[in-house]
């Protein structure tokens, strides 16, 4: 059974719609407040397709930067990622894109001690070049998975998560307990990297549905994408557009909500309003939001991305053009 005041809190919808639905279509309340497991995925079906239940549950959070106009709705938050997922309505989000594993997460989550990648005397500082690195910990993982899965529509819901080659064999395997995983992708970064041994070149997306079957656009797109790393970035790990643009052309329709918990310098926002989509995303960063207001601002009034000037694409046709 499932309790109405239940599912308005959770789901994020407002009482009088869910009575309405309910008398509408006849479906029977039992003990006065609980339906049956029957009734609940038309339910769900009608709470999937209601507009601004993100904004009515995260009302009473404040949002750093609020774009809202009938061609993009873009809001930013200022809070841990954990935090901001679970402040979200359950099955309000199309589409998770996001960069957590090798980026700073376990600083952002506020979990465990990990350890530092640089200087270690810029650890924790705002205007340090290096985050701390991830504790290799799946319980830690296994939280953020969970709440992405809460989140995420069930009808429509699709995930983008990018690792490098270390967390993709510590972590890539929690993916699996939690969403069906479809495909390994890997990018390309065109220019050789650092590295110990080898060196590197490439990082990995991990691309999985929230048990739904809906298909990408086009099964003619490759699982290989070259696209330049950046150079001198204004913003620690910085992605190129176009890595979240593939994904979110790949995955998402025009209007969809994406969201990326891990916002960094907002490559992902921009991305999604490139692709007429609707976009929420937070981070914990001081300078993360500093620069996402500013990058965010530029690019809705003027059309410029001051942190990416030109395309990182190397081939003469991206797939998704």
């Amino acid at each position: 059974m499932y309790r109405t005041s239940e599912i308005i809190e959770q789901y994020g919808i407002e009482k009088n719609e869910l009575t309405s639905y309910l008398i509408d279509n006849n479906i029977p309340i039992i003990n006065e407040e609980e339906i049956s497991k029957k009734y609940f995925q038309a339910v769900l079906s009608f709470i999937e397709t209601k507009e601004n239940r993100i904004e009515q549950k995260l009302e009473k959070a404040e949002a750093t930067f609020k774009y809202n106009k009938k061609k993009n709705s873009v809001s930013i938050y200022q809070d841990d990622a954990i935090s901001f997922l679970k402040k979200l309505p359950s099955s309000s989000v199309d589409l998770i894109v996001t960069d957590p594993a090798y980026s700073g997460m376990n600083n952002k989550l506020k979990l465990g001690s990990g350890r530092i990648v640089g200087k270690y005397s810029d650890k924790g500082k705002e205007n340090g070049k290096w985050f701390g690195e991830f504790e290799d910990s799946e319980e830690n993982y296994a939280i953020f998975l969970s709440e992405c899965k809460r989140v995420l529509k069930k009808s429509t819901g699709h995930i983008y998560i990018m690792f490098d080659s270390y967390s993709l064999l510590s972590l890539g395997n929690v993916v699996r307990d939690h969403f069906d995983v479809k495909n390994l992708i890997t990018w390309d970064k065109v220019n050789i990297g650092m590295g110990h041994y080898y060196r590197r070149r490439h990082e990995y997306v991990i691309f999985a549905t929230n048990g739904n079957t809906r298909k990408i656009k086009n099964r003619s797109f490759p699982d290989v994408w070259r696209f330049k790393r950046i150079h001198s970035a204004k913003y620690p790990t910085q992605k190129p557009v176009e890595v979240f643009q593939s994904m979110i052309h790949a995955s998402a329709e025009k209007d969809f909500t994406v969201c990326d918990p891990f916002l960094g310098s907002a490559s992902s926002a921009i991305a999604a309003i490139k692709n007429n989509c609707n976009f929420i995303g937070c981070d914990i960063s001081d300078k993360s939001i500093e620069l996402s207001r500013s990058r965010i601002s530029e690019y809705l009034e003027k059309g410029v991305d001051v942190l990416q000037t030109k395309s990182m694409a190397v081939d003469d046709k991206i797939f998704w053009e």
